[in-house]
């Protein structure tokens, strides 16, 4: 039995029949490569290392103090100032110059690296960062204070400050000094005191308002200079004088600078003369002067 059967195309694939060259260009033998990925860049801390270890490669072959020696340990300063800034970074919250911080910093920085020994194996950073930290407290603990502190309680003042930040992150609130006495183990009379001496880094103006209490600056408040204290040791010293006169020539004084009578007026209280009053006060005088060893 003979059938006819009629095949169909799909019409989705008629399309891919008849393709033509334009529909698929090929690829030109001409044609330039894809650029080859390029290596990720080396960080600026890698060159530094390897910088100051050939800079100090050189340095152990050059003698001391020659214009080449003093070249290269410049050359090592200068290449390493970036880790003197880093720890100096470290102290922004003590309110000091920053350049005056840095230039502490690269003195320890210069100490390290005259001591440094590339044989030991040792990376320059991890030997110098302690040498340039430690000059740095130094100044702080010597010289930034307004008021220099015993060493002790300037150490015991770190752990209170360091215990102070923890309970305050721990308890979302500034904790009390009970609390910070117990996390270190010591009395509150001894955090009280790192507390103060911890104020010893300012002073405080003598112009500056009172914070919180609204009173003036300390200078409104002190006490003034009185212009009768003179007179105070001025009497004292009529005083002591006066009783090395005779009674009469005392009371002819008195009676004139202390009762403000006249010449006439004490002539009269007394049953003298006035010329006699004026020759009595005239030797008084005189008594005075030669007995005063201050203005002798």
């Amino acid at each position: 039995m003979d059938q006819e059967v009629e095949l169909t195309v799909p019409a989705s694939t008629a399309p891919l029949q008849e393709a033509t060259p334009e529909a698929a260009p090929e690829a030109s033998a001409d044609a330039a490569p894809p650029p080859a990925p390029e290596p990720a860049p080396r960080s600026r801390g890698a060159d530094t290392r390897a910088l100051t270890q050939v800079l100090f490669a050189q340095l152990k072959q050059l003698r001391p103090g020659t214009p080449e020696h003093n070249r290269v340990r410049g050359a090592l300063i200068e290449a390493n100032l970036p880790l003197v800034r880093y720890a100096a970074a470290r102290f922004r919250s003590r309110n000091e110059p920053m350049e005056d911080v840095v230039q502490v910093g690269t003195i320890g920085l210069i100490n390290a690296i005259d001591r440094f020994d590339p044989d030991r194996g040792v990376q320059f950073p991890t030997f110098a960062m302690p040498t340039v930290v430690g000059e740095i407290k130094r100044y702080f603990r010597d010289n930034v204070r307004t008021v220099h502190v015993p060493r002790r309680l300037h150490e015991l003042w770190v752990q209170v400050n360091s215990a102070t930040e923890d309970l305050t992150t721990a308890f979302g609130r500034s904790p009390s000094t009970a609390e910070i006495a117990a996390r270190l183990r010591i009395s509150e009379d001894e955090v009280l005191s790192c507390i103060e001496a911890g104020r010893s880094y300012h002073a405080t103006s003598l112009e500056a308002a009172q914070e919180g209490d609204g009173l003036p600056g300390l200078l409104d408040r002190l006490g003034y200079e009185d212009p009768a204290l003179d007179g105070v040791e001025h009497r004292d010293l009529v005083r002591h004088l006066l009783v090395q006169l005779p009674e009469r020539e005392q009371r002819i004084l008195l009676l004139r600078y202390y009762s403000n009578l006249t010449q006439s007026q004490i002539s009269a209280e007394l049953g003298v003369s006035q010329m006699h009053v004026s020759r009595l006060l005239a030797r008084s005088f005189q008594r005075l002067r030669s007995a005063n060893r201050i203005d002798a």
